[in-house]
C-alpha cells in the first residue's frame, strides 16, 4: 500500500493555503492616484476635499475616488491621462501651501493588510519610475574642504595663544596665513603641520599622509602652505564616496523599493528609483539637504542690522521663524562660529519634548560632544540658537530650456538660554512634526559632501512597464503551457499531477516574494521562468524513475514509492547547488543581477518542495488505496 502521512499532508494543505492567501493581493491592480499633502501649517481636511472637488468638477475631469487617508489626500482616478491631467489642475490652484504628487493607490483589502498581505513591488523596468545622472561638483567638494582646513587652522592658533591676523584661501590649492608677530613663527608653523596632517587623515587617506601633501614655506610673519593635486583630487573622490552612501541610506529611509544607486566613472553617481513617478519629487529627495546650525547670539541690534546693513565683523544677519510687530520675521544676529552643525551628528530621532511639541533628539560624535559641552559651560544662563538650514534642488525654463538653481532657506528655529551644561546627548525643539520627522531622516542619513548637479534625467513610463509585464507574464505562461503539454502527452495521469505540482509551485514563489518584500522585475521574471524548467527536470527525474522500476518488474505502488525515494536525493543535490549560485548573485550582484538571483532561489526552494513532496501527496491521493492496481498512466 503507497502510504503519505497525515501530518506531511496537513503540512501541505497548510503550505497551500497560506501560499494562496499571500499571493492573492497581487490579482488586486493599483490605481494611478494623485496624493495631496500639506506643508508650510495648511490643513487637510473636508474643506481641502471639497476645493480639490470643485477644481476637478470644472476641469472637467471625474476621478474615482476622493479619500482622505491619514494626513494625505488620495484623488483615484481611473488611468494615467486622468492621474496627470488632475494633477496639473491641483498644482495651479492649490499653490505652494500643499505637495501634489504622483502615486500609485493600493487596491488590497483591509483585512488582506491586516494580516500583512501586500502585493510584490515591481522594479524600475516593470513598474516605471525615473533614472538620474548625477554630477558631483567637484569646486564646491573642494571649497568645503578647504574651509575645514581654514578653521582648523584657526581654533589651533587660537588655542595656543599665537596671534593672527588672518587665515585665508590663496588660489585653487593655496592657504596664506598672516601672524600678529614673526616671532611665533615656528611655533604658527608646527601647528599648522600638525593641523592639516590631522584633518587630512579624517578625511580617508587611511591614517597616512605623504610628506609633500603640504609644501610650506615661510619669511617674516607670513606662512604660504600649498595643498598637493593628489590631496586635491583626493577630496573629490572622498566627497562621491560620502555621497554614495548618503544616498543610499536617504533613499532606504524614504522607503524606495529596490533603488539602484552606483557610482559611474569619475565624478558621476547612477540613480534608479522604481515607482517614483514624480521626478520633481524624486529631485527633492536626492538633491534636498536639510540640516541644522547651533550658534551663540550675537549681542547688537539687529533690527538696526537689517535696516543700514552694517551687520558686525564677528556676526551673520538671519531672520527668526517668529513674526515681528510689522509682520516680518524678526531679525537675529548670530555669532559667525558654528558650535555644532549637522555634520558632527551621528543620530537623530524625532520625538517630543515635555510639553508633547515636535523635537528632535540629537546624538554628536566626540568633538562635536566637546565643542557643545565646552560652548554650554563658558555661557551658562545665555542663548544660544538653532539655524535650520534647507537647500532644495528647482528648474525653470529660460527661453525654451531648463535652468537648475538651488533655494537654501535658513532660519532661526529657536533661541533659549543655557540653563546647564550639556554634552553630545540633546533635544532640539521649535520644528514642525514633519519637518522634525523629515529632518530627523536626513540627519541620520548624513549630510551631501558637495552639492549634485542632474546631467541626465529619464522618466520610464508605467505604460512601457505595463508592456514588459505583459510580454514577461506571456513568457511565464507559455513556458508553463509547453510543460503542461508535454507532460499531458508523454507522462498522461502522472503528467496532470506534474502540472499541479508547477502550478503550486509559481503559487509559493509569489507568495514568498509578496511576504520577503522581493521586487520583481524583468530578470526577475526570467528567473521564474528558469525555476519552472528546473522543476520540470525534477519531476522528469521521479517519473523516468518510476518507469525503470516498473520495467525492471516492481508493482505499480512499489514503483511509485521506489521512484520518489531515489530519485529525491538527486533532486536535491541539483538543486542546492543550483541555490547557491542564486545566493552568490543575491549577495554579490546588484540590481537586475540580485532580481534574478532572489527569483532563482525561492523558485528552486520551492520547486525542490513541489517536486518531491507535493506532487507524492497528490499521486498517493490518486493510486494509494487501490490495492489491486494493475498499470499506471505514465
Amino acid at each position: 500500500m503507497l502510504e503519505y502521512s497525515r501530518w506531511k499532508y496537513a503540512i501541505a494543505l497548510i503550505v497551500v493555503l497560506v501560499s494562496a492567501l499571500y499571493a492573492l493581493p497581487n490579482i488586486y491592480p493599483q490605481d494611478p492616484s494623485v496624493q495631496i499633502s500639506a506643508s508650510r501649517g495648511a490643513k487637510v481636511d473636508d474643506a481641502l476635499k471639497q476645493r480639490v472637488v470643485q477644481t476637478l468638477t470644472k476641469a472637467g475631469l471625474k476621478p474615482k475616488e476622493i479619500e482622505l487617508e491619514g494626513e494625505n489626500l488620495l484623488v483615484r482616478t481611473a488611468d494615467l491621462d486622468v492621474q496627470s491631467k488632475s494633477a496639473d489642475a491641483l498644482r495651479g490652484v492649490l499653490g505652494s501651501n500643499y505637495d501634489v504628487a504622483l502615486t500609485l493607490a493600493s487596491n488590497v483589502p483591509d483585512w488582506l493588510t491586516a494580516i500583512g498581505a501586500r502585493p510584490m513591488a515591481l522594479g524600475l523596468d516593470l513598474q516605471g519610475g525615473v533614472h538620474f545622472l548625477m554630477e558631483v561638483d567637484r569646486k564646491a567638494a573642494i571649497d568645503k574642504r578647504f574651509d575645514a582646513y581654514l578653521e582648523d587652522i584657526r581654533v589651533k592658533l587660537r588655542d595656543a595663544g599665537v596671534g593672527y591676523e588672518s587665515v585665508d584661501r590663496n588660489g585653487e590649492r593655496g592657504i596664506w596665513i598672516t601672524l600678529n608677530r614673526p616671532t611665533d613663527l615656528q611655533k604658527a608653523q608646527g601647528l599648522v603641520q600638525t593641523s592639516l596632517t590631522a584633518s587630512a587623515t579624517d578625511t580617508g587617506s587611511g591614517g597616512f599622509v605623504a610628506p609633500n601633501a603640504f609644501n610650506m614655506n615661510a619669511s617674516g610673519n607670513l606662512i604660504k602652505v600649498e595643498v598637493s593635486e593628489e590631496i586635491v583630487r583626493g577630496m573629490t573622490l572622498n566627497a562621491i564616496e560620502q555621497n554614495l552612501g548618503t544616498l543610499r541610506n536617504r533613499v532606504n529611509a524614504l522607503n524606495v523599493a529596490e533603488p539602484v544607486i552606483q557610482r559611474q566613472g569619475a565624478d558621476r553617481i547612477l540613480v534608479q528609483l522604481p515607482g517614483v513617478q514624480n521626478p520633481v519629487e524624486a529631485k527633492r529627495i536626492l538633491g534636498a539637504t536639510a540640516t541644522l546650525e547651533y550658534r551663540g547670539v550675537y549681542e547688537g541690534n539687529a533690527l538696526e542690522a537689517r535696516e543700514t546693513g552694517n551687520v558686525p565683523a564677528g556676526a551673520r544677519l538671519y531672520e527668526s521663524r517668529d513674526l515681528g510687530p510689522d509682520g516680518k520675521p524678526s531679525p537675529v544676529l548670530l555669532n559667525k562660529r558654528i558650535i555644532v552643525s549637522g555634520e558632527d551628528m551621528v543620530d537623530a530621532r524625532s520625538s517630543v519634548d515635555q510639553n508633547g511639541l515636535p523635537a528632535v533628539q540629537v546624538t554628536l560624535n566626540s568633538s562635536g560632544g566637546q565643542r557643545m559641552l565646552q560652548f554650554t559651560t563658558e555661557n551658562v544662563n545665555k542663548p544660544m540658537a538653532v539655524v535650520y538650514i534647507e537647500r532644495v534642488p528647482v528648474s525653470r525654463i529660460v527661453d525654451g530650456k531648463e535652468v537648475r538653481s538651488f533655494q537654501v532657506k535658513e532660519q532661526v528655529i529657536s533661541i533659549a538660554n543655557v540653563n546647564e551644561p550639556f554634552g553630545k546627548n540633546f533635544i532640539t525643539t521649535g520644528l514642525e512634526r514633519k519637518e522634525a520627522e523629515s529632518l530627523s531622516k536626513l540627519l541620520r542619513a548624513g549630510a551631501l559632501a558637495a552639492p549634485m548637479d542632474i546631467v541626465e534625467e529619464r522618466t520610464v513610463g508605467p505604460s512601457l512597464g505595463k508592456q514588459n509585464v505583459e510580454r514577461g507574464l506571456k513568457a511565464v505562461a507559455f513556458s508553463f503551457l509547453f510543460a503542461l503539454a508535454f507532460f499531458l502527452i508523454y507522462y498522461r495521469m502522472f503528467g496532470l499531477v506534474t502540472c499541479l505540482a508547477l502550478l503550486l509551485n509559481l503559487l509559493m514563489v509569489f507568495a514568498l516574494m509578496s511576504v520577503f518584500g522581493a521586487t520583481l522585475s524583468l530578470p526577475g521574471l526570467a528567473g521564474i521562468a528558469l525555476t519552472v524548467g528546473m522543476s520540470v527536470d525534477a519531476n522528469v527525474l521521479i517519473n523516468e524513475r518510476i518507469r525503470e522500476e516498473l520495467r525492471a518488474g516492481l508493482p505499480p505502488l512499489t514503483a511509485i514509492s521506489e521512484g520518489y525515494d531515489r530519485a529525491s536525493g538527486t533532486i536535491l543535490d541539483a538543486n542546492i547547488t543550483a541555490f547557491l549560485a542564486g545566493l552568490a548573485m543575491f549577495v554579490f550582484g546588484t540590481g537586475p543581477l540580485k532580481g534574478f538571483g532572489i527569483t532563482t532561489m525561492l523558485g528552486i526552494a520551492t520547486s525542490a518542495y513541489t517536486a518531491v513532496s507535493v506532487s507524492r501527496a497528490i499521486a498517493t491521493l490518486i493510486y494509494g488505496r487501490r490495492r489491486k492496481l494493475q498499470s499506471i498512466a505514465i
